[in-house]
């Protein structure tokens, strides 16, 4: 019996392995059809008995607790230099019935433009990373492969006085953070990325290229805010850049429990989305110390100087004390590179490395705070921070620009009416199974305690912090919209209904999905 057994495993094995390599074989003879004749496939595509397959698949990997969770790695890894080579790739994933991942920096929170669990090939826009800028008009295009470092790093060889609203990690890619909201320093004044985008270059399900003006607003709508992922692959994005003075001010004030951050912080959540719309002040919460308590950092970026921002500061929120020598001057790529936790000093050019220095296992969740938090519900968050070892909640003001853009305007919501948003993380350093969990029951348990203070029906959260424990949808080919509605109406509200409508208008059999794409309506047959 066990020599059957055996015969049987070793047999099911061949021809796992075996149909693993037709469908490989068939996939590069479909490329080499659909490509120019000229096309070097070796430079694209990447199969596992290759070393820059192993390469670029650990290169693009952030979040390495999702990796023992795959039950398989990408059949091929595509590193496109071309457009045509990316349209080839969607017509014979669809005729190889392959799934795609595209990935830009590798930095969803749960690895899903890396991982699948049916069979699947990445597309790597590394090589797809140009950025072209328009001074005299003010804006650029961005290959979507590019990282916000490199795009920062650009804009600032071109001029001193104009900068990008975007996020704060440099390594962070431009296709996805863009097409899920994208906010940093520069939300107050400017808003998102997303709000600040003019065009977009997308390729569609049957594999066509199209602007704005040739997909239409529905589309161009949906891919600013909802998600690229879920209606084709972006390949790059047309942005208005924004003015910044030629200098200004940032500090970062650190206070602990026995110095009173509790009444600070209580009192930050009344200021921080009504101050004026230059100055920012986000507060990261963690714990320190070996003897452990709690710290606050109130961080800030103002767009001006000092002699502008001390009377600001007492005036607005003279509770914290700010003083001119707590404050530095310094240029807006400067600062870029100040949130980022580089030195004063650090050559520009570290903007430009995409490797992220810390690719430690994490979990991270979110929500919105419409009312302040009572001072009671924060000692209730320190006392649970005190059991953890590595975590953070960083709490990110909204009010000024975002005030005034609609909740409707694109995919992203989350406008007038909130103070601010939270970001739980918490991290780990051993991957073992037992300990994972441990750290993730915690941060499950803290998300379950913050319920009566965050937002409500629903309880939001921002798509680019992913989450699959607010939901996910099945893995087949048919995905509920009702199963959808119970993850979908948290990042996007009430939009969730028009991204659906417009998913069933352009990929209506739901040929690009993972766990957290739009699904399209059911029973709907939409006409262009």
């Amino acid at each position: 019996m066990m020599g059957f057994t055996l015969t049987v495993f070793l047999l099911l094995l061949w021809v796992s392995s075996s149909t693993s390599e037709t469908v490989n074989d068939r996939f590069i003879q479909c490329m080499s059809i659909h490509s120019t004749p000229h096309a070097n496939s070796t430079q694209v595509i990447h199969q596992p008995n290759s070393s820059f397959y192993s390469h670029f698949l650990q290169s693009s990997q952030q979040n390495s607790r999702r990796l023992n969770l795959s039950t398989s790695k990408p059949l091929l890894i595509l590193t496109p230099f071309h457009e045509f080579e990316i349209q080839a790739a969607i017509l014979c994933s669809k005729k190889q019935v392959l799934q795609i991942r595209t990935l830009s920096g590798g930095h969803d929170y749960e690895g899903l433009s890396y991982l699948s669990k049916a069979p699947f090939i990445i597309i790597d826009l590394v090589h797809l990373r140009t950025i072209s800028i328009n001074i005299e008009d003010e804006t650029a295009w961005v290959q979507a492969g590019a990282i916000l470092g490199e795009l920062y790093y650009s804009v600032s060889m071109k001029s001193r006085v104009q900068g990008f609203p975007a996020g704060i990690c440099p390594t962070v890619g431009v296709g996805g953070h863009f097409s899920g909201g994208g906010f940093g320093t520069l939300l107050r004044k400017y808003g998102l990325a997303a709000d600040n985008i003019l065009d977009a270059s997308l390729i569609d399900v049957n594999g066509r290229i199209l602007n704005r003006e040739s997909m239409g607003e529905d589309l161009f709508w949906a891919v600013r805010g909802g998600g690229g992922a879920s209606f084709g692959i972006i390949v790059s994005w047309k942005i208005e850049l924004v003015q910044v003075p030629p200098t200004v001010t940032v500090f970062s004030i650190d206070k602990t429990l026995e110095q009173g951050l509790t009444k600070l912080v209580h009192r930050w959540q009344y200021v921080a989305d009504r101050l004026h719309e230059d100055l920012f002040i986000r507060v990261i919460i963690q714990n320190v110390g070996k003897k452990k308590t709690i710290q606050a950092s109130f961080n800030s970026l103002f767009l001006g100087g000092v002699d502008k921002l001390i009377p600001l500061m007492g005036k607005s929120f003279p509770e914290l004390g700010l003083q001119a020598g707590d404050c530095t001057e310094m240029t807006w790529i400067e600062s870029v590179l100040y949130f980022a936790g580089f030195p004063r000093g650090t050559p520009l050019e570290i903007l430009l490395n995409r490797t992220h220095p810390d690719r430690s296992f994490f979990k991270a969740k979110s929500d919105y705070v419409k009312e302040a938090i009572p001072e009671a519900g924060l000692e209730g968050v320190w006392e649970r921070f005190l059991k953890e070892e590595i975590v953070f909640m960083i709490m990110d003001p909204y009010g000024g620009r975002m005030n005034e853009i609609s909740e409707y305007e694109i995919p992203f919501p989350h406008r007038k009416g909130n103070l601010y948003n939270i970001q739980y993380l918490v991290k780990w350093e051993d991957n073992e199974s037992k300990i994972s969990n441990e750290h993730l029951h915690w941060i499950r348990m803290l998300y379950k305690y913050m319920r009566p203070y965050v937002s409500k029906s629903p309880r939001a959260a921002y798509f680019n912090y992913r989450d699959l424990d607010l939901g996910s949808n099945n893995q087949d080919n048919y995905t509920s919209y009702s199963k959808g509605w119970a993850w979908g109406r948290k990042y996007f509200k009430g939009n969730f209904f028009r991204l659906a409508w417009v998913k069933t208008k352009v990929d209506p059999t739901n040929f690009f999905r993972n766990e957290q794409t739009i699904p399209p309506l059911p029973g709907w047959r939409i006409r262009w």
